[in-house]
């Protein structure tokens, strides 16, 4: 007996002869008007904007999109979504990712729409729009921009933001003259797209494909590519038959795809910003998830994706090595991926990735042969971090994963930059750096600010990386012995705010320990003596952060933004 047909959301505006359905229909009359008579209402969240040009061409892809879902029998309409550029947006587009998300819930919501499509690419756009549909809980399908093509300098590739690093290194050390730097910078970002390094923004790309919520493709596919253009039709298509099968975000983003994810994250060399975002998602559905699940899932996977920041290549030779569909199917062959969560196009992951190839070894390695044998990102607790920092291994130096050293302290990131390059500053490269009041209060927003650079007296030795430790987080392309997202943060009291120069610090990866090596009485004293920086006057939207974010161990999101909300029909008001 085929089931009753569900009634379409959209058809609480559109459907019926009442006041209140002419009101809906009348303006919508630049459109036929049976388009409104049954369809389903496809909304596509627009991220596109010319000040963020990771986003830039996805004005064109939403188009690809609408042309999917007529072909599928829906009516699309695009909307409009506050776009977070890291490249532009001060202080960090972070502060604002639950602002967006905010935006998102209450535009979808608000209007007659059925299902949607998320167009994303600039990092926190995805896990900002991502955050916004969970608490609506409409069928939903994601589309990353895709990567940009290879930078090219001096007929070598060069990664956006991973080689930027090296480079502004190299200056400052007086091994690279300005006006080569001004080449490499004419040649690092060629196309439109995001990162080509595995930074926030591909790993949030590859963990839309590995949560399910993406087509198969979506990870590595460059934004130039006309694959892209046709993965982005076909979503369209797809979201209508998700709307008619009532394939709602929470049966795709479950706790085994977020398991999955983490697995993904670390067999790919994700970023560390990946851990804050997908707590924030999954919080928002009210599945469970935590740093302890990060460490624990993550600790066995090896890296095998040999890619910047974390090895040689970048995301245009992953997608010609295969993308990240082999990956995936390594993992299902090794018991690390649960192979019968549901996906976006109707098939399990495993039904997506179980033929899958792998075209350049060399790019994606086996994983007898992989880059880092326990790539997952390392969780370290500890009387500095109580609840939790994070570090990479696979972009860390070895012999820095066990270490213990003086403490420099840098206050906030002001007092770090006025004191890094002075002469006179006392460290060597045996030092701790430490960079307080870098969080998700402190700064506000918890801006990208971890992987500090450096002393050039350091840098003109040859040395190229120190143990740096902060409450801060750092790009995705950037690498280093770097702890991060230490919570809680300096400027709500936690242990950090407590260091002071000189304090022996001890970091030991392997037993996932970070440890200030100063008594418990000492600690006391300091505690009964600290008082919190007095903040400067803040925007609204900025007051209202700093006053509700939870800290990096809980994701960052906004403690009144937590728990299941759905959509439902808002209240008539006319």
């Amino acid at each position: 007996m085929t089931p009753p047909k569900k009634k379409l959301r959209s058809q609480a505006w559109f459907g019926g002869a009442n006041r209140e359905s002419f009101v809906h229909r009348s303006w919508m009359r630049g459109f036929p008007s049976d388009v409104l008579n049954d369809r389903p209402v496809i909304g596509i969240c627009n991220t596109y904007s010319e000040l963020t040009p990771c986003n830039a061409h996805l004005r064109a892809l939403a188009d690809c999109v609408k042309r999917g879902v007529w072909e599928a029998g829906g009516f699309p309409l695009e909307l409009p979504v506050m776009s977070l550029g890291e490249s532009n947006l001060r202080p960090t587009a972070m502060l604002f990712r639950n602002l967006a998300s905010m935006e998102v819930e209450e535009s979808i919501r608000g209007n007659p729409i059925d299902g949607v499509v998320l167009l994303v690419g600039c990092d926190k756009t995805t896990p900002a729009l991502l955050m916004g549909a969970a608490s609506c809980d409409l069928p939903t399908v994601a589309v990353s921009g895709g990567p940009m093509l290879r930078g090219m300098y001096r007929g070598q590739p060069i990664g956006s933001g991973t080689d930027l690093w090296r480079f502004s290194e190299e200056v400052k050390a007086g091994r690279m003259s300005a006006a080569d730097f001004a080449m490499a910078e004419s040649g690092m970002n060629r196309s439109a797209g995001s990162c080509n390094t595995m930074g926030t923004a591909s790993t949030m790309a590859s963990l839309v494909e590995a949560l399910g919520v993406g087509l198969p493709g979506n990870a590595a596919t460059p934004a130039v590519d006309s694959r892209r253009s046709v993965l982005a039709q076909l979503a369209g298509r797809r979201i209508v038959e998700l709307v008619r099968e009532d394939i709602v975000l929470s049966k795709i983003l479950t706790r085994e795809s977020f398991e999955n994810a983490i697995r993904v994250n670390a067999a790919i060399g994700g970023s560390t910003n990946a851990v804050i975002h997908l707590i924030a998602i999954a919080g928002r559905l009210g599945v469970p998830l935590t740093l302890e699940d990060w460490d624990r899932l993550g600790r066995e996977v090896p890296t095998v994706l040999d890619l910047m920041p974390s090895g040689r290549f970048l995301m245009e030779d992953f997608a010609y090595a295969g993308g990240l569909q082999p990956i995936l199917r390594q993992l299902g062959e090794h018991q690390m991926l649960h192979r019968d969560a549901l996906t976006v196009n109707g098939k399990t992951i495993w039904e997506n990735v179980a033929t899958a190839e792998v075209y350049n070894p060399e790019v994606i390695r086996p994983f007898d042969k992989p880059l880092t044998p326990n790539g997952g990102i390392a969780v370290l607790r500890g009387n500095l971090a109580p609840n939790g920092a994070v570090i990479k291994p696979s972009a860390a130096t070895p012999a820095l994963m066990k270490h213990t050293g003086r403490a420099v302290v840098f206050e906030n990131i002001d007092d770090y930059r006025a004191r890094i390059d002075d002469p006179q500053l006392d460290i060597d490269e045996t030092c701790v750096m430490v960079l307080k009041h870098c969080g998700p209060r402190g700064y506000p927003g918890m801006a990208e600010v971890g992987n500090m650079s450096l002393p050039r007296k350091i840098l003109e030795r040859g040395i190229t990386d120190m143990v740096r430790i902060s409450d801060a987080r750092m790009s995705g392309t950037a690498y280093g012995t770097v702890v991060l997202h230490i919570a809680p943060e300096a400027a709500v009291g936690g242990p950090l705010a407590l260091v002071h120069n000189g304090d022996l610090i001890a970091l030991d990866v392997e037993t996932r320990s970070l440890t200030l090596q100063v008594c418990d009485a000492e600690l006391a004293h300091r505690r009964e003596h600290w008082k919190a920086q007095p903040s400067a006057a803040l925007p609204g939207y900025q007051t209202l952060h700093v006053e509700h974010v939870l800290q990096a161990d809980q994701g960052c999101d906004l403690n009144f933004l937590v728990g299941r909300r759905q959509a439902g029909i808002p209240r008539e008001s006319h």
